[in-house]
């Protein structure tokens, strides 16, 4: 999971480091921060000690995965936007196949008949 959202920010950062871009300042700021989230919080949620924290962080991810895919969606269609179309489709079945996993984890995680050290309070 968490190297799915790896290549979901780097392939994010491809599109921002192309010179001919078109995003704005703003844009491309809360796209690389959207994107590194996911990844960031699937880390640091692994990283807790209790179950309802790991499920916390695992949420705050999907909905950064959630954020990325609305973002190109909005700018998608822009005929500037045209020529990096590959891309943005690229960018967002990442974001999607992200949101698909954390979903599964979450419920793989809710259906654990394991107790351990995740599910104290």
């Amino acid at each position: 999971m968490w190297r799915t959202a790896a290549e979901l920010y780097n392939a994010v950062m491809d599109l921002l480091e192309n010179p001919g871009c078109p995003l704005t300042h703003g844009f491309r700021n809360q796209l690389e921060r959207a994107a590194l989230s996911v990844s960031n919080n699937v880390a640091e949620g692994f990283e807790r000690v209790t179950t309802p924290e790991l499920l916390g962080f695992i949420a705050i991810a999907r909905g950064s995965a959630g954020e990325v895919r609305s973002m190109l969606r909005v700018v998608g269609e822009r005929p500037r936007m045209r020529p990096f179309s590959p891309d943005v489709q690229v960018i967002q079945d990442l974001a999607a196949s992200c949101a698909r996993q954390l979903t599964a984890w979450t419920g793989s995680i809710n259906r654990s008949p394991i107790a351990g050290k995740r599910h104290r309070t």
